[in-house]
């Protein structure tokens, strides 16, 4: 039937684990209320038969048909250690048998370490995704940078040119007019006013060698 997760690990890229903590324990708290030695071996065998029967239910398709992306395994939670040691000390390939149906019995200890990688790979994940942001964001800012660079450059030729006009202009003035109105006032024929000479822009911008 439908299983329902009792804890759902979510990993980077959108993959799970589920936990499930329905482990069948009457056998090993029957153990414990027995003094007779024969009896405790016979619960203990159970003990591990319900774990292992347990293992294959969890293997079937109860959880995994209910995630569009598959969890990467299943989880069963042993809620002490003795659980654990119990069953295994039984059964030695239990955790064989586990693994191979993609069922991983964990005890508290265990599954505080599983949850701290993941909360680490989470960690990981997130520095990732900031490193490729900044490396994303570094590239725009240098292909704008560049953008910027070549309109400054350009009003930086645009001002050297209009200097050269501006000179050349002044040259023409200073030869072909000026000196020529300036012969009014060497008539002294009037008051005529002193035309100062035009003088050329000597600070050019400094621009970008684009070789």
């Amino acid at each position: 039937g439908r299983q329902r997760p009792d804890l759902l690990v979510l990993l980077p890229n959108d993959r799970k684990i589920v936990v499930d903590s329905k482990a069948p324990l009457s056998a090993y708290l029957d153990m414990l209320e027995t003094q007779d030695e024969s009896e405790r071996k016979v619960h203990l065998k159970r003990h591990a038969r319900q774990i292992r029967d347990h293992i294959k239910q969890l293997s079937g398709k109860a959880y995994w048909a209910q995630f569009e992306a598959a969890p990467e395994f299943v989880v069963l939670f042993l809620p002490g250690e003795s659980f654990f040691s119990a069953a295994l000390e039984e059964d030695p390939q239990l955790l064989e048998y586990g693994v191979d149906k993609q069922v991983i019995l964990a005890t508290p200890t265990t599954l505080i370490a599983l949850l701290k990688a993941v909360a680490y790979g989470w960690r990981q994940e997130a520095v990732a995704r900031e490193a490729k942001a900044i490396s994303e964001l570094g590239v725009e800012l240098y292909e704008r940078v560049g953008v910027f660079a070549d309109h400054f450059g350009g009003l930086g030729k645009a001002l050297e040119r209009s200097v050269d006009q501006y000179n050349t202009m002044v040259r023409s003035v200073e030869s072909r007019l000026l000196v020529t109105a300036r012969k009014f006032r060497d008539l002294k024929s009037g008051e005529w006013r002193e035309i100062e000479p035009l003088r050329p822009v000597e600070k050019r911008p400094q621009v970008r060698d684009e070789g």
